[in-house]
């Protein structure tokens, strides 16, 4: 017998304007064209040769990644990422679930970020029905198309609503993709049943952002630019929503490993930059690094002569460069850190603020 688990049905959710939000978007957005903070002497010039490499890469035709932290949206930053967008110097961006919930949330009421003490406390917390409701809709109507979390939030946000197709067109596509045995039958199930379940209506459902233009998802689908999702499951509030189905979240993140490896394998004399991101990012990064390393098989186009910088905020007492700690040293333990060191290339740590780090990127690259 299986174990006791909850029934998503019995979850009560709540209107999201009904929730205090602690951030809103109008006070927190940086201006790109702003001056920021001087940083110092020894900073700058690593981030003037992480800008000078991806002119290089751009050149070369190489890829030049962001994956980063949901801090990086709540600290308002998102901006000056969809201005490096914007100006063609970046090929992939990459965040976690709380990334895509936070874009999501400031593209759509202009305020994010809830009191997690208080609202654990009375059983509320993530329970917020527009959040759950379409970011798990737009992830399975998405999977008809084939795609994957970030490109499926992205085309939401940027096409104000999504397209339900009828029960009966479900169901006749169902019967073909059973009779065919072909690779959308899953998704295809699912959310037919979704469409059964909730009673949900046909055709097109239109749903404004009014803050749209302040998107990194919206702006990565405009200017045709991967934007994936690697979230965890239980990770993320989505998940307090009887609308989710981990099955979909799980082939929607799945679809965007493998746009993220496809990225990498472009990383030859490329750049990738991981800002505010301990876990996700370089967990992602070293299965991919691999997989793309397998994929070149005896071809011996292997990954080399890339640059791989990394923005946190802990401090590094051991000089990596010098190899690692021992398991005895707490600094052996920065995933961030141990991970990305051990994937070759050049490598620099940067302990500073996201923020200002991604400003003076983008005015070094801005400058001529």
């Amino acid at each position: 017998m299986p174990y006791p688990q909850i029934d998503p049905a019995e979850i009560r959710v709540y209107p999201l304007a009904q929730r205090y939000s602690k951030t809103r978007i109008r006070d927190i957005s940086i201006d790109p064209d702003t001056i920021p903070p001087d940083l110092p002497a020894s900073t700058a010039k690593i981030v003037q040769r992480i800008a000078d490499r991806i002119r290089s890469a751009h050149k070369r035709g190489s890829s030049v990644m962001l994956a980063f932290g949901a801090h990086l949206i709540k600290n308002g930053a998102a901006p000056l990422v969809i201005r490096l967008l914007e100006q063609g110097w970046l090929t992939h961006v990459a965040t976690n679930g709380a990334g895509g919930i936070h874009d999501w949330e400031f593209a759509f009421q202009g305020a994010s970020e809830e009191d997690v003490r208080t609202n654990a406390g009375r059983g509320c917390f993530g329970t917020w029905d527009e959040t759950g409701r379409w970011i798990n809709l737009a992830v399975q109507v998405g999977a008809l198309k084939g795609m994957g979390y970030g490109e499926s939030l992205g085309r939401l946000i940027h096409e104000q609503g999504l397209y339900l197709p009828t029960v009966d067109e479900l169901k006749e596509r169902l019967h073909k993709a059973v009779a065919d045995n072909t690779e959308d039958l899953p998704a295809v199930a699912e959310l037919y049943h979704t469409l059964r379940r909730f009673n949900l209506p046909a055709g097109f459902q239109p749903l404004a952002h009014p803050h749209q233009a302040t998107s990194v998802f919206a702006n990565a689908v405009r200017c045709g630019v991967p934007i994936t999702v690697h979230p965890g499951i239980g990770y993320d509030i989505i998940y307090n929503h009887p609308l989710a189905n981990g099955a979909a979240l799980g082939r929607g993140a799945y679809v965007d490993f493998r746009i993220f490896a496809q990225s990498v394998r472009g990383l030859a004399d490329g750049v990738f930059l991981s800002i505010g991101s301990a876990i996700m990012a370089p967990q992602v990064f070293e299965k991919s690094f691999s997989l793309a390393n397998n994929l070149a098989g005896d071809s011996g186009r292997k990954i080399s002569g890339h640059l791989i910088a990394v923005v946190d905020l802990q401090e590094s007492v051991w000089d990596w460069s010098q190899g690692e700690p021992p398991k005895s040293s707490p600094d052996y333990y920065l995933r961030f850190l141990k991970s990305f060191y051990r994937m070759g290339g050049e490598t620099h740590y940067l302990a500073l603020d996201n923020r200002m780090v991604l400003h003076h990127l983008l005015r070094a690259l801005s400058r001529p």
